[in-house]
């Protein structure tokens, strides 16, 4: 009875896995059921090495800056130790909390709202004892500021930009000879041409695109 048990385990673990695995190459009924995120291979493919933090600014008229997130009356962490305005990755909401933050506390008159992002590797995040046992060199955090977006006195968007690390790519792209001449040689792969149609009604010229 115990061997018959090993062996059916052993067979459905095996299948549980041949399944995944062809669910996952030929990319069917991936997102089926919940736990089809168990068999999977796509667990851990949105993480990156980098983490990030979103600062909101203000900028008054005499130049003073005031830290607008989170609101002097305290923040909202949902999840851990995190004030929920850094779950924001397309700073989407973040005029509506600079504004709600102005709206309810003492200030001079606002001419910007600077949306900045802060990045760092998350390998800073180790503790030392930690740090000291896999790295030999000194742990010295080093961040990254960009701004994302700069914001009008009434919380509507006057610049944005890419996220850092899209900019970063996007900078490597840019400075690569190789594909700056492939992009330079390339031509779009549309043709457009003009075709009449005639009917037995009569004729009449109709526009397609290919």
């Amino acid at each position: 009875m115990k061997r018959i048990l090993a062996v059916g385990t052993i067979v459905a673990y095996l299948g549980v896995l041949v399944a995944g695995l062809g669910s996952h190459a030929l990319n069917y009924k991936t997102g089926a059921h919940p736990t089809m995120y168990f068999i999977v291979w796509d667990m851990f493919c949105g993480w990156s090495a980098y983490e990030d933090r979103t600062h909101i600014i203000g900028q008054g008229e005499s130049g003073r800056y005031y830290d607008l997130a989170p609101a002097p009356w305290g923040d909202y962490r949902p999840f851990g130790d995190i004030p929920r305005h850094h779950y924001d990755p397309f700073a989407m909401h973040a005029g509506v909390l600079a504004l709600n933050t102005l709206r309810y506390s003492e200030h001079e008159p606002i001419q910007q709202i600077f949306v900045v992002q802060e990045t760092w590797a998350k390998k800073f995040n180790l503790p030392d004892e930690l740090w000291a046992e896999r790295y030999t060199e000194p742990k010295n955090p080093h961040s990254y500021f960009h701004v994302r977006k700069i914001l009008g006195p009434d919380g509507m968007a006057q610049a944005s930009n890419l996220a850092w690390f899209d900019h970063q790519s996007k900078m490597c792209l840019s400075d690569n000879p190789r594909l700056a001449a492939d992009s330079n040689r390339g031509k779009p792969f549309f043709e457009m041409q003009s075709q009449v149609q005639v009917s037995d009604t009569g004729s009449r010229p109709t526009s397609h695109s290919q």
